[in-house]
C-alpha cells in the first residue's frame, strides 16, 4: 500500500517486467484462457491490466511502475518494490487472489500459481505475500556451530552430499505445532528464499555468492537430517530465527530463478568437512551480525559492485578456506547431465532421451514442437529446445546446455508424474 500512495505522489518511479503463469495444481498441466487481472494491492479494485494465459499457461509481459532503481541498491527508508494484487479465474477451476506479489525496476518477476479444479459449491482462496527481510524486521538468526557433530549416538546423517527432489518446510517457529507443512521442490524453495532474502537488481555475483550460502544452509539441514534427529517430521522452517524467509505463494525474480538453475548442484565447503557447511549471515543494516565469520547482505553487495567475484565475496566474509563442492547426486531426475552441451550435429542416446522428454513435455504444453526421437540433434530439435527455452525462462539458444537439460529433466518429470510425493 505504501508504493500506492508513493506513486500517486511523485513521477520519481520506474518499471518494471511482470508475468504470470497459471497451472493446474492436481496434474501439472498449464492451463490455459485464465483471465488474471492485476491492481495495485493498496487498490484491490482498481484493475490496471487484464490479461489471459497462453497454452502454455502464462501471461503476456507486462510493464508495472516500480519505486527508483536506487531504492534497491542502497539501504533506504523507502520500499524498493511495488505491490500488486492479481485475481485468477479460470472455467472449472476454483478462483484464487494473491495480494503483495513484488516487482523491483528494471526486473522480471515472475508469479506462479497453482488453481484447484472446482468441486461442489464455489470457494476462494487468497494468499498475502508478507514484506521482503531488507525491507521489514524479522527475527535475527540464532547463532549455530556452522559444522554439526554427527558422532551422537543415535544421529543420522546421509552418507553423501545430495541434493533432494523436495524438502518438506514448516512454515513457522520450530514449535509452532500449528504451522503447516509443506513439500517444496529444492530448487523452487531456493528460488523462493532468495527472492524473499536479497534484491535481485544486485550484482550477478553478489546473487550468486548468497544463492551458495543459502544452497549450502539448505545442504546442511538435509545432510545431518538436524529437525528429524530432534523428532520433528521437517527439514526446515521458515523462520528467520532459525532458518531461511520461505514465503508460500510468492513471485520469483528472473536473475534469480536463472542462477539457481545456474548453480543448484553447488554447495559451501571446507578442507576435511564432509558436511555442507552451515552459512549463517545477517543484513548488516537492521540486524546486525553477532559473529564476525557471518556474511552480510549489503556487505556482499558493496563487493559485488567492487567486482569482487562470488568466491571471493564469500572468503572475504568465511574465511579463505571456504570452497564450491558439488553434491554427489541428484535426487527425482531420470538422467544426469552428460559434461557437455547437444547442439546441431550431435548424435546417440542422450539426443534421443532428450528428444523422447520433449515429446512427452509436448502432451503438456503443446506450444513446444514434437519431434522424430531418432537421435540425431538437427533443427527440428533445436527448434523445439529453443521454444521450450522460452517457454520456462531460459536463454533461447537451441543448445542443451546445463541449465536446459536440468529443466527439460525437471519439467518431464512434473508432466509425467514418474517422481511421486512420498
Amino acid at each position: 500500500m505504501a508504493f500506492y500512495h508513493m506513486q500517486m505522489q511523485q513521477e520519481n518511479i520506474d518499471t518494471g517486467q511482470y508475468q504470470v503463469t497459471v497451472s493446474d495444481r492436481l496434474n501439472n498441466r498449464p492451463i490455459e484462457n485464465a483471465r488474471v487481472r492485476i491492481s495495485y494491492t493498496g487498490a484491490p479494485d482498481s484493475t490496471i491490466e487484464e490479461v489471459t494465459t497462453d497454452s502454455s499457461g502464462r501471461t503476456p509481459v507486462i510493464e508495472l511502475k516500480t519505486p527508483p532503481l536506487e531504492y534497491s541498491m542502497e539501504p533506504v527508508e523507502q520500499q524498493p518494490y511495488s505491490e500488486y494484487t492479481i485475481q485468477i479465474e479460470a472455467e472449472g477451476f476454483e478462483p484464487k487472489e494473491i495480494a503483495g506479489s513484488q516487482v523491483l525496476a528494471d526486473t522480471l518477476s515472475r508469479q506462479p500459481t497453482t488453481l484447484n479444479v472446482m468441486e461442489s459449491g464455489e470457494t476462494f482462496q487468497r494468499i498475502v505475500i508478507p514484506p521482503h527481510t531488507l525491507f521489514y524486521e524479522y527475527p535475527p538468526k540464532i547463532e549455530e556451530a556452522e559444522i554439526k557433530p554427527i558422532n551422537e549416538n543415535g544421529e543420522i546423517v546421509l552418507s553423501k552430499v545430495v541434493v533432494p527432489e523436495y524438502i518438506v518446510v514448516h512454515d513457522g517457529p520450530v514449535n509452532d505445532s500449528a504451522a503447516g507443512n509443506y513439500y517444496v521442490r529444492y530448487k523452487d524453495y531456493i528460488k523462493n528464499v532468495a527472492s524473499s532474502e536479497i534484491y535481485a537488481t544486485w550484482p550477478d555475483d553478489t546473487i550468486r555468492a548468497n544463492i551458495l550460502a543459502i544452497m549450502s544452509f539448505t545442504l546442511n539441514r538435509v545432510y545431518t537430517e538436524w529437525y528429524r534427529n530432534k523428532g520433528y517430521d521437517f527439514t526446515i522452517t521458515s523462520s528467520t530465527a532459525y532458518d531461511h524467509k520461505w514465503i508460500y505463494g510468492r513471485n520469483i525474480f528472473a536473475s534469480i530463478d536463472r542462477i539457481v538453475d545456474e548453480l543448484f548442484e553447488n554447495y559451501l565447503s571446507r578442507p576435511n568437512v564432509r558436511q555442507p557447511i552451515l552459512t549463517q549471515y545477517c543484513d548488516g543494516k537492521q540486524v546486525q551480525c553477532r559473529n564476525r565469520g557471518w556474511m552480510t547482505q549489503w556487505g556482499s553487495k558493496a563487493l559485488g559492485d567492487q567486482g569482487y567475484s562470488a568466491i571471493e565475496i564469500l572468503r572475504t566474509f568465511y574465511g579463505n578456506d571456504m570452497y564450491i563442492n558439488v553434491a554427489e547426486a541428484i535426487s527425482g531426475i531420470p538422467s544426469s547431465w552428460p559434461g557437455y552441451d547437444l547442439d546441431i550435429g550431435a548424435s546417440g542416446n542422450k539426443v534421443r532421451q532428450i528428444q523422447e522428454q520433449l515429446n512427452t513435455i509436448a502432451e503438456a504444453y503443446p506450444a513446444v514442437p514434437v519431434v522424430t526421437a531418432d537421435g540425431i540433434y538437427g533443427p527440428e530439435t533445436q527448434n523445439s529446445v529453443r521454444i521450450f527455452q522460452s517457454i520456462f525462462g531460459l536463454d533461447q539458444t537451441g543448445i542443451v546446455d546445463y541449465p536446459t537439460w536440468y529443466k527439460i529433466q525437471e519439467i518431464y518429470v512434473a508432466v509425467s508424474r514418474i517422481a511421486e510425493l512420498r
